[in-house]
């Protein structure tokens, strides 16, 4: 499923990768965009997929007057339409115009970047393409792992993982022989209530709770982080995108953010990728390998970085944690259960109809549906389980 780690060639005088953004209008896609503007002639940008904005996905359109635009709420398709008109843009809404811009020969690089389990069918389908995928939807792993594994096998596919901790694993890894992996090491900064006490914790807003201290992101992203359980589904995408059992991923809180991650390797070395917190840094990374380009992002100042400092993660302040390595041990339907109770928790913490220690014992309640599933469509139907026992789920602090 990953390239091949071994020393790339260059990929001198070649035509500009066409590249599908799919999720344009959320934090990766914005910043992915800001990337592809960087290098036009290497990067071409043919589609652009959103969820529900079409107001700016119109207006990112107009910018880079891709070939095809989607946006998945087909009540918005009209709107859209309308505001590109004249443009000689295509424009399509819903999942499946999603989904195949995915396959659309016309993109080389795939950059899925939809929140959620609904970046999952269009993942899979640029992975049965033959696709070089960029990867920032987490979930598509953590639920279906295996049947993208397999799709990106049969097809030729690649996935180049953008999340800051896979990404600093994928470089780590370049030129590395195989089995040489001991232990992978992924970094989390604590969220922005590392050190508050956990007896307050019922007290904490949503508000609070997306201001992240050294990231820019989303607000479900952002709740994830700061629940851990962000952390939590890292693990199971990493297991996927290397391979690695459960007991030999370890996840360390780092607070300043400078260490993305680590892999230590079976001679007791390790080695470490360091940089500021800069989600375009790894965006870069993916549409360029196997090539290295030059860019302006803020490079790290040795002399005043300050003490770096490492704790354990604690899973009894941060449940959330625990519960995907007991999801990932489990195998299966748990990490779909998982996602999808935990999506359902999060948006129901936004709304204000729980909160914030409600979240894992929402998620607990859609583990507990997980059974044996084989096929996308078995995934799915636990995913629906999943999703409805958190929704109805009752807890001790629920507003």
């Amino acid at each position: 499923m990953l390239p091949d780690l071994r020393p790339p060639a260059p990929r001198p005088g070649a035509d500009p990768r066409g590249v599908a953004v799919l999720g344009s209008t959320g934090s990766i896609g914005v910043q992915t965009l800001e990337v592809a503007a960087r290098f036009p002639d290497r990067l071409r940008v043919v589609s652009l997929a959103a969820g529900t904005r079409w107001e700016t996905l119109a207006e990112q359109a107009r910018a880079v007057r891709p070939e095809r635009v989607v946006i998945a709420d087909e009540s918005a398709y009209a709107s859209l339409r309308g505001a590109l008109a004249g443009t000689g843009i295509d424009v399509a809404a819903g999942a499946e115009a999603v989904r195949a811009l995915a396959e659309d020969s016309g993109a080389e690089i795939v950059v899925a970047a939809i929140v959620g389990a609904a970046g999952l069918r269009p993942t899979l389908a640029a992975a049965e393409s033959g696709k070089t995928i960029a990867l920032a939807n987490k979930e598509s792993l953590v639920v279906a792992g295996a049947l993208v594994r397999d799709a990106a096998a049969r097809s030729g596919a690649v996935v180049i993982p953008v999340d800051s901790e896979h990404s600093a694993l994928f470089q780590c890894l370049v030129g590395e022989p195989e089995g040489c992996v001991d232990r992978l090491v992924l970094t989390a900064s604590g969220g922005p209530f590392r050190e508050r006490p956990a007896s307050t914790f019922g007290a904490i807003t949503p508000a609070e709770a997306v201001a992240h201290p050294n990231w820019s992101m989303g607000a479900k992203i952002s709740v994830d982080s700061a629940t851990m359980m962000n952390k939590g589904l890292e693990v199971i995408e990493a297991h996927w995108l290397f391979d690695i059992p459960a007991d030999r991923i370890d996840v360390v809180v780092h607070p300043e953010s400078i260490i993305h991650s680590v892999v230590e390797f079976v001679d007791g070395s390790s080695k470490a990728q360091v940089g500021p917190p800069d989600m375009r840094v790894p965006i870069q990374v993916a549409l360029s390998f196997p090539d290295r380009w030059p860019a302006d992002h803020p490079r790290l100042d040795w002399t005043r970085t300050g003490p770096l400092t490492f704790e354990a993660a604690d899973t009894d302040r941060f449940p959330c944690l625990g519960l995907a390595y007991a999801a990932l041990r489990a195998d299966g339907s748990s990490p779909a259960a998982l996602n999808a109770a935990n999506e359902v928790a999060v948006a129901r913490f936004l709304d204000g109809s729980i909160r914030f220690p409600d979240v894992p014992r929402l998620v607990e309640a859609g583990l507990a549906v997980a059974r044996p599933a084989g096929t996308l469509d078995d995934l799915l139907a636990v995913d629906r389980d999943a999703r409805r026992a958190a929704s109805e789920a009752r807890a001790p602090y629920t507003v």
